[in-house]
């Protein structure tokens, strides 16, 4: 399976201490080289620096099509650009990102999309996690945007009525 990362997820997984649950997901996880800089080089203190930059699982890939990134840029910042356009070059199974506006420009190029509540999910449905509410209630505590109604959907989602 073929997983490209925004920084988001990477962040919002790191600040909750959860980090360790996208290699047991997906295995590797691909990033373009704008999030490596997001998360890792300008920001040295940034939660998840240190875990993403030593993370073994994590391989850093320069886009190709700088075209594509270029297009993307009039409406995306360039870690998103690059994450959608390493996406669409690798033919990813998966993107991994939370950010609305960014989750639309990828359905708009049919690729399959996923972010920090929904890996979530998914590690309590495969049993690596006993509960999401408490994990998302650290997300909020961190400054994570998340409304009620999609708070009470994530709960539904994991089982855990809200």
């Amino acid at each position: 399976m073929i997983v490209v990362a925004n920084a988001g997820p990477l962040i919002a997984l790191a600040q909750i201490e959860h980090l360790h649950l996208l290699p047991q997901l997906f295995g590797n996880i691909k990033i373009p080289v704008a999030i490596e800089n997001e998360v890792v080089s300008f920001k040295v203190d940034r939660p998840g620096a240190k875990a993403v930059n030593e993370a073994e699982w994590i391989q850093v890939i320069s886009v190709q099509n700088q075209a594509v990134v270029q297009l993307l840029r009039e409406r995306l910042d360039m870690g998103e650009s690059e994450a959608v356009a390493l996406a669409i070059e690798l033919k990813a199974d998966l993107l991994l990102i939370d950010e609305a506006r960014g989750r639309r420009v990828a359905e708009t190029q049919g690729l399959n999309k996923a972010g920090t509540i929904g890996a979530l999910i998914m590690a309590k449905r495969l049993g690596f996690i006993q509960s999401v509410r408490p994990l998302l209630d650290k997300l909020l505590v961190c400054g994570f945007r998340m409304d009620q109604k999609l708070y009470r959907h994530a709960c539904q989602l994991a089982g855990e009525e809200a």
